[in-house]
């Protein structure tokens, strides 16, 4: 399963919620009939019957949802979605999940483990954790500086820019 939307707080009386999306195109939410929200120990398949967008959030509601009360208690919850109902992504283009726990080298070099995607809006940032105490390396995510992306072997190749490891 995989999470797509934070569900952050109730809107107006009738049941409906306001959902942060945990998605680079929170449109894609329309194209969904069902989601699952994670209710304990279980998911629970809740089916979507209106999207509104509101600045950064969406105001989503959901037939099995009648009224606030019940809105209430999926406060702080996330949306998930089916592997199987992901989008195909162009070449060199890469869903998050996939990239955490990726080992990191350059030149043959093992620098890490991909811990963390920062997103900054203009480009992602990757966090790779060292161990032994040294601090974390920030990689930014851009063409000259990731080199090759193999999910198979779950291995990162990248080219550090200048200056990236002086500060340790």
């Amino acid at each position: 399963m995989i999470r797509v939307g934070k569900i952050t707080t109730t809107h107006g009386h009738k049941g409906a919620l306001k959902v942060f999306s945990l998605t680079d195109d929170p449109g894609r939410f329309e194209e969904l009939e069902q989601v699952y929200v994670a209710n304990g120990d279980r998911k629970e398949v809740i089916t979507i019957t209106s999207i509104k967008y509101q600045k950064n959030n969406l105001i989503m509601e959901f037939k099995e949802i009648k009224d606030m009360d019940q809105a209430e208690t999926y406060k702080g919850k996330y949306l998930f979605i089916d592997k199987s109902q992901l989008k195909k992504l162009p070449q060199d283009r890469f869903y998050i999940f996939d990239l955490v726990g990726l080992s990191v080298y350059e030149n043959d070099v093992f620098l890490g483990e991909l811990s963390e995607v920062i997103q900054t809006g203009s480009n992602d940032v990757y966090v790779v954790s060292r161990g032994d105490g040294q601090k974390d390396l920030l990689i930014p995510a851009l063409k000259k500086v990731v080199k090759h992306v193999d999910l198979d072997q779950k291995k990162m190749d990248v080219q550090l820019l200048e200056g990236t490891l002086d500060n340790e």
